[in-house]
């Protein structure tokens, strides 16, 4: 009989294997100790087909099971236009094409000459003529978008919508050769993009909103970026690392500008008006890293555009006091103090100006939203052109054609004018 209760009786799981005397009670199953602590969860097989899975082995693998991200930079953006020259207007082409080989076209341009473009759904920070493709023209905006635009082409005048940056684009530079742009902004990159291919090639990510880069004039592969945190950086290209940095202790880097033998470069920060007179503009030593001057404005003016002149030894600076100053940019680096260039406003907008191909004109952007075109040598308003009802931002005379100017301004809008 006993060997018979032994032989049917349930054992619990924690018994021993051996049989313990029928004349002991069985004592009742211990409960399982919980930790205070989860144990860690094992890692999950890896899946064969056919093999079951758990609802607990579900919920670890959720994450592995999901469709991958799409890479940004392996798709390419749609095509919308031509960036040929091959559609555009016979007299303008052939303009285009004498100037490049030094011929100049005698008699005015036509009149189409003066167009519309149209697309930003925001203000628009900055625009910037091709070099080697006179007929393209740039723009970046606070809508995440840069532009390329085929400006006088016949059919569809936006050529290429580049979206890879997710925050709004601060600044945008082409490249002296090819059909590429760098651009910048507000999501704490730099991008190289191929124009022409539609893709983003290249990503330089940094610590700070980057409001500003500058190609190297002499060296393709190096440019220069200033952000938020006053951080100013010589990256290459080639190997996307950063190749100098320098370092002052400045608030937002607002513009920067190589001088015309590169071997320097002006910054212009935004800093507090305890330490204003001495570091708001700024020359460096692109080699060695150090400032050579830091008392070249000693205004109580923030300073949003820096202009190196392309042939004198002096440079330009946009201030918000409303006038534009002109320095010389060899030591000591002072101030004209009997020259400037005034009647426009800036009134807080980030205005940029710019020179002439020969020097001889300084453009300049405007708050009323008008352009205002200076003589260089005597400083005197030649023409007040009325552009936009909103601030005007930016303005870029054309590379090959002396009588052509774009312009941007603070509601999204691109023009060209004669």
């Amino acid at each position: 009989m006993d060997l018979l209760c032994n032989a049917y009786s349930t054992p619990s799981d924690d018994d021993d294997d051996e049989p313990r005397p029928v004349a002991e009670p069985t004592p009742p199953p211990l409960k399982r100790f919980k930790p205070q602590n989860p144990p860690l969860l094992p890692k999950p097989y890896p899946l064969i087909a056919g093999r079951y899975i758990s609802k607990r082995e579900r919920s670890l693998l959720s994450p592995a099971l999901s469709p991958p991200l799409p890479n940004p930079a392996a798709s390419a953006s749609p095509v919308m236009g031509s960036i040929s020259d091959s559609d555009l207007p016979r007299d303008i082409l052939s303009s285009l094409r004498h100037q490049a080989k030094g011929r100049s076209q005698l008699g005015r341009i036509s009149e189409r000459l003066s167009v519309d473009l149209k697309s930003h759904k925001k203000s628009v920070n900055t625009i910037q003529w091709s070099p080697a493709h006179a007929h393209l023209l740039a723009s970046a905006g606070m809508d995440h978008a840069i532009c390329i635009w085929n400006v006088w082409s016949r059919d569809q005048k936006k050529a290429r919508e580049f979206s890879y940056h997710n925050a709004a684009v601060k600044d945008v530079k082409w490249l002296q050769q090819g059909l590429s742009v760098l651009s910048c902004g507000y999501d704490c990159s730099s991008r190289l993009i191929d124009v022409e291919k539609g893709l983003q090639t290249q990503i330089f990510t940094e610590d700070q909103v980057v409001g500003v880069i500058k190609l190297h004039p002499d060296n393709s592969n190096l440019f220069l970026s200033g952000g938020s945190k006053g951080r100013l950086r010589l990256w290459d290209i080639r190997t996307g690392k950063v190749v100098h940095e320098y370092i002052r202790g400045l608030g937002p880097i607002l513009d920067i500008e190589f001088t015309v033998n590169a071997k320097q470069f002006i910054s212009s920060s935004d800093v507090s008006g305890s330490n204003m007179s001495e570091n708001s503009i700024v020359v460096w030593d692109v080699s060695r890293q150090v400032p050579l001057s830091n008392q070249v404005y000693v205004e109580a003016y923030t300073c949003p555009c820096v202009r190196c002149h392309p042939s004198d030894p002096f440079f330009i600076a946009q201030s918000n006091g409303n006038y534009i100053a002109i320095f010389s940019s060899c030591p000591p680096f002072k101030l004209d103090k009997y020259k400037r260039y005034e009647n426009h406003g800036v009134s807080g907008f980030p205005i940029k100006c710019n020179f002439s191909l020969d020097g001889e004109k300084l453009a300049s952007g405007s708050s009323d939203g008008c352009i205002y075109l200076y003589d260089y040598r005597s400083s005197e308003l030649v023409r007040k052109i009325k552009a936009y009802e909103q601030a005007c931002i930016d303005v870029a005379f054309h590379p090959l054609l002396p009588n052509v100017i774009a312009a941007c301004s603070w509601d999204g809008a691109v023009s060209v004018f004669e």
